[in-house]
């Protein structure tokens, strides 16, 4: 497929990335209405990029089955109205089923989770997203990078015989490395999305980014469009006037190792109603005492 067949997908990653939630019901399944309602209230908060089975959405603790569910919903939802990046990893076999069953839905991108594996070579590195590359060369193919080790020589290896691979998101915490990383492996080349959200995305920005991912998404969709928004325009002042307003709630997120990372987020939807605060382990909901606190950062954005 050629590099223009691949447009429509690069732009939607140069844009917010959302990363919804997967809500469960009270007896744990997915709650497959309430998951529709939250796609339906990002999708009508002008958000036209989603990505199902992604972190937030807790893609390590559901099954093979809800991972299924949740891009078939997903899918369903978004109809034309936003492109889907659907999340996919695993052992190889694992993902590249993810991602043929992606494609029969329609989906127009994959993103391939960085390799839990302990024990990860570089040159593994290429041949893990060669292999679910080449099963659907169709699709675009986002690897999600956390791999400070990995270079950017090795991305553009990977590129030079998967075509399809046309954007990374980045997400190693350290602002210069990914200056460098983005042109050792060719600035103009992919589409460069902050990985980390809205707290990097300013830095990642002025770095050669297009495009940032976010979780708090789910709760403020209008907070991450103002900020990318100030960002395209190059008001870095504007958008560190986001930055201010999101920072705690993402210093909550972020706190020790991002323990709570999803559990902040779930704990604002449902301070507003949207749904229940539950995670699965090894997440855990957050405790009464820092409920207060989250309910007032997500009340005073005003949503």
């Amino acid at each position: 497929m050629s590099s223009v067949a691949f447009e429509t997908q690069r732009a939607a990653l140069a844009d917010v990335v959302a990363i919804p939630v997967t809500p469960f019901a009270e007896d744990g399944s997915v709650a497959e209405d309430t998951h529709r309602a939250l796609l339906r209230r990002l999708l009508d908060g002008g958000i036209t990029t989603l990505t199902p089975n992604g972190n937030t959405g807790e893609f390590y603790a559901l099954t093979p089955e809800e991972r299924r569910l949740v891009t078939e919903l997903t899918i369903d939802e978004a109809g034309e109205r936003a492109v889907v990046l659907v999340g996919v990893g695993h052992d190889i076999p694992t993902a590249v089923a993810s991602a043929r069953h992606a494609r029969e839905l329609g989906a127009r991108m994959v993103m391939v989770h960085q390799p839990v594996h302990p024990y990860v070579s570089q040159a593994g590195w290429v041949d893990y997203h060669r292999a679910v590359a080449e099963a659907v060369p169709e699709l675009g193919v986002v690897p999600y990078i956390r791999n400070a080790q990995l270079t950017g020589a090795r991305l553009a290896e990977l590129a030079d015989t998967c075509p399809n691979v046309i954007g990374v998101k980045y997400a190693v915490p350290d602002a210069a490395r990914f200056a460098a990383f983005a042109r050792d492996a060719g600035l103009e080349r992919f589409v460069w999305v902050a990985g980390l959200a809205e707290p990097y995305a300013p830095s990642y920005f002025s770095a050669g980014a297009t495009g940032f991912t976010s979780g708090l998404v789910n709760v403020a969709p209008a907070v991450s469009l103002n900020m990318i928004e100030a960002l395209r325009s190059g008001d870095y002042r504007a958008a560190m006037k986001v930055w201010e307003q999101i920072r705690r709630f993402e210093e909550l997120r972020a706190a020790n190792g991002s323990a709570d990372n999803v559990t902040v987020v779930k704990e604002a939807l449902a301070s507003l109603g949207l749904c229940r605060r539950e995670v699965r382990p090894p997440s855990r909901p957050l405790p009464e005492s820092g409920r207060a606190e989250v309910a007032a950062i997500a009340a005073g954005w005003s949503i």
